[in-house]
């Protein structure tokens, strides 16, 4: 038995209004589905059994275990009605029944799943009187959490949580059957995440504030998110500020930790603005993972671009009334942009190789550049 965790993989199928996240690979699911045709080999060595396979979702199982089965074996289906949209149904109807006369032979459901169990009970009512020499059910996913009843599973293939998916035969209304991976329901259906990168002067936070309002995203600015925790000796600010008192670097998984607090604050956003983090690779893969975990994902990350010797002009001009001193010298400045690109850079590549990366002209009119970043988020 297979106990079958998460693949992180990027894409995500939308059929009709639900989008489904991958779940189960292609790959994954033909390894077990060879498994299983040489256990059952194995234990049927001397028999010729019947294969009968529950349309409609098992078409693809049935299709690919009778390829992978070493052995002579003869095949049929048999068709109920089970599910209607992304809940199982309490009432079973059986549609097509058999029409073979199976005495005396070794019968073997092929399930493509098992959750409450209610068409495994019609299953068992079908065959009850049809003087088979042994009924054995095997099924491809089975859902522990959400079975209901007591007859036993002889083979199982993958268990998984009572979580609705589709692909490999299973669908949502008619469509996802012929997906040859596995995927599953997203519990966040729309929600846009950005990380908001820009040079010092090039107007980043105007933006943020401009992009919040407009499409009913959360700003999380990490240096906001410190001095909140600090000023309010949260432990998680008390243990950051152990850190800093010290002269180190705040571990990375505090400052995780903080942002985790921050979306779990707003668990029914639209989105976040993430504004400050990520700065390395390692603090990108974090908040992937971070996301992944909540059932979303990062979907761009949008960088302003303006030329350094605008950048400097801003500053020094932003210096004469800002009262900050990093504003008033031309080298501090240089200094700051310099540091900008060299992290930058390196996420850059981070997000470029899932396509996630879009650099944004940051020079014009405040108008102007909403405009610009808005016709790329209006694309994800």
């Amino acid at each position: 038995m297979i106990i079958f965790a998460f693949l992180k993989i990027k894409q995500v199928v939308k059929l009709h209004d639900l989008q489904f996240k991958p779940f189960i690979s292609e790959e994954e699911i033909q390894k077990t589905v060879q498994r299983m045709a040489n256990e059952i080999a194995n234990n049927l060595k001397d028999e010729v059994p019947v294969f009968i396979g529950i349309l409609n979702g098992s078409f693809m199982f049935v299709s690919d275990f009778v390829k992978k089965y070493p052995n002579p074996c003869e095949v049929t289906f048999i068709k109920l009605a089970s599910y209607e949209g992304v809940k199982s149904t309490e009432d079973i109807q059986r549609l097509i029944g058999l029409t073979q006369d199976l005495s005396g032979r070794t019968v073997v459901i092929l399930e493509d799943i098992i959750d409450s169990g209610n068409t495994l009970e019609e299953v068992h009512r079908i065959f009850k009187n049809a003087n088979v020499k042994q009924l054995i059910i095997a099924t491809l996913f089975y859902k522990p959490e959400a079975y209901k009843k007591d007859y036993k599973l002889h083979y199982v293939g993958i268990e998984i949580p009572d979580k609705f998916i589709v692909g490999y035969g299973l669908d949502y209304n008619g469509l996802g059957r012929d997906l040859p991976s596995v995927y599953q329901l997203k519990t966040t259906q729309h929600m846009t995440n950005l990380v908001l990168f820009g040079p010092p002067g090039a107007g980043k936070g105007t933006q943020a504030n401009f992009l919040k309002e407009k499409y009913n995203l959360i700003h999380i600015s990490t240096g906001d998110v410190f001095r909140f925790n600090i000023k309010n000796e949260t432990a998680l600010g008390m243990l950051a500020k152990s850190y800093m008192d010290k002269g180190e670097l705040v571990p990375d998984q505090v400052t995780i930790d903080m942002l985790n607090a921050e979306v779990e604050k707003n668990s029914d956003a639209n989105g976040f603005i993430f504004d400050g983090f990520p700065r390395t690779n390692a603090q990108a893969d974090a908040l992937d993972k971070l996301m992944d975990s909540k059932d979303s994902q990062i979907n761009a990350m949008v960088a302003l671009e303006v030329a350094d010797e605008v950048l400097v002009q801003r500053l020094l001009e932003r210096g004469k009334t800002s009262g900050r001193a990093d504003d008033a010298d031309e080298n501090i400045i240089r200094n700051r942009i310099k540091e900008y690109y060299n992290k930058t850079a390196i996420l850059k590549d981070y997000y470029s190789a899932q396509n996630k990366y879009f650099g944004v002209d940051g020079v014009g009119s405040i108008e102007d550049i909403t405009k610009r970043l808005s016709e790329v988020i209006d694309k994800l």
